[in-house]
């Protein structure tokens, strides 16, 4: 959930990056959903010849059924999107027609200005972009609210048909290649076929940028027919991670409504993470952290489950207990930035002076940086790490990267220029000092052509 200013990790793996003004969409960060649609997508980008490494996929937390490709290599889905899914296989099909989207080289506006942003920033750029090409007023990007955001998304994101058919081929290409089950595609299809009769006001923001025709869907469905893997089973395990996904979602966006969504009687492992998440969400401290001890007790050492106690503890003022279950996360999931950078932050605060403390802080957080280096908090939690041992030079220097993935660029030059005095001349901090001013002085140079 991500925009103009950071905010803070917000749980587990539902982590809120920062927010723009005015009921604006916001970026949904989850370690375990993203591990899941990673395991999804996988068979997918090796089909279409690309690394995961390639593309982001980056959730919006928007209630409206959408999904769009933006930046270049970014794929954005609406958690209202993602909520309307029954199965895996319908979040495959979005995410490989958005795919191939990107293949196509339909839609890359903007990828030069967007790749050195945070995603939280590079939405807000989108929606800013957007509205000022709908208004022809540049002055849009910085008063959206969420009516205008919808609307200018609309229209600066939308495919043609032309674009839109190629796209679903080279997704049927896609699943196909993979072997994969492609009845996802017609289903989701089906979901969204009823609104093309609907006016406009009314159709879902996925049908007004992707225009829907019944010749393109009877020409998905009458693919998906002659599929070799129409009757293909989805491995269990996704369908359960599905499940696992929508309960976080749920539990996160709709904390009043999983008392109605998951039956008193239903204690599976997804409505209990559901009714743990909407108490956490709803400050029922003692119902939250009894929920989260259920979920330890059936699985000890998920790191999920682990990470989920932890940032409870960490919101309700208990820091200090945080730490070993964040610890304890890190040692089942050492790549899990995200996790990292919450062990960091509670580390950091309960430091006080202890130097080794701050030191391991810096650590995790380095460590995080090579899986998350888009992550503007990470350079406000090094900037104060730095700043409580002594170090002005580089918090100063990490205050500039911060500024920098979040679009300040003269913050971020002021800082940097200020850090190179203290750095010594071809150290590594030295020449990264010197690229951040560099990147802005070469944005300015763009802006004033």
């Amino acid at each position: 959930m991500k925009i103009c200013s950071l905010i803070r990790i917000f749980i587990v793996a539902l982590v809120l990056c920062a927010s723009i003004p005015a009921h604006a969409q916001t970026v949904i960060r989850d370690t375990e959903i993203e591990e899941y649609m990673g395991e999804w997508f996988k068979p997918i980008f090796a089909a279409a010849g690309m690394s995961p490494d390639q593309v982001k996929i980056i959730i919006v937390q928007d209630d409206r059924i959408n999904a769009f490709v933006a930046g270049g290599a970014n794929i954005f889905l609406n958690t209202g999107l993602l909520q309307k899914t029954d199965s895996p296989g319908e979040v495959q099909a979005v995410m490989a027609h958005e795919l191939g989207h990107i293949a196509g080289g339909h839609l890359v506006r903007g990828k030069a200005i967007m790749e050195q942003a945070s995603y939280e920033s590079m939405l807000a750029m989108i929606l800013g972009v957007g509205a000022a090409i709908a208004t022809g007023k540049g002055e849009a990007a910085t008063v959206i609210g969420a009516g205008g955001a919808g609307m200018a998304q609309r229209g600066f994101l939308k495919y043609s048909r032309t674009f839109e058919s190629s796209a679903d081929q080279a997704a049927l290409r896609y699943f196909d290649a993979a072997q994969i089950n492609p009845t996802g595609f017609g289903t989701f299809m089906h979901k969204l076929q009823g609104q093309e009769m609907l006016p406009s006001s009314q159709q879902s923001e996925y049908v007004q940028s992707h225009p829907l025709t019944r010749d393109r869907i009877e020409t998905i469905e009458a693919r998906v027919e002659q599929s070799a893997y129409k009757d293909k089973a989805i491995p269990e395990e996704w369908k359960k991670q599905h499940k696992m996904m929508l309960a976080k979602l749920n539990g996160y966006i709709n904390p009043q409504q999983v008392a109605w969504t998951y039956d008193d009687k239903d204690n599976s492992i997804e409505a209990l993470t559901a009714r743990a998440v909407a108490a956490y969400r709803t400050n029922d401290v003692a119902k939250a952290l009894s929920l989260s001890d259920k979920l330890l007790a059936a699985e000890p050492n998920n790191p999920y489950f682990l990470e989920l106690k932890g940032q409870m503890l960490v919101d309700f003022g208990r820091l200090p207990q945080a730490i070993p279950l964040y610890q304890k996360a890190i040692n089942q999931k050492p790549d899990a930035g995200l996790i990292r950078i919450a062990l960091a932050h509670a580390q950091i605060e309960t430091a006080g002076s202890d130097s080794k403390k701050l030191q391991d802080a810096l650590q995790n957080l380095r460590v995080a940086l090579k899986t998350e280096p888009r992550n503007s908090r990470i350079h406000r939690l090094m900037a104060t790490a730095y700043g409580r041992t002594g170090d002005e030079t580089r918090a100063k220097l990490h205050l500039a990267e911060e500024a920098l993935l979040q679009n300040k660029y003269d913050y971020a030059e002021a800082q940097a220029e200020a850090a190179l005095k203290g750095l010594k001349t071809g150290s590594p901090d030295w020449i990264r000092a010197n690229d951040i001013l560099s990147y802005v002085q070469s944005n300015k140079d763009r802006e004033d052509s």
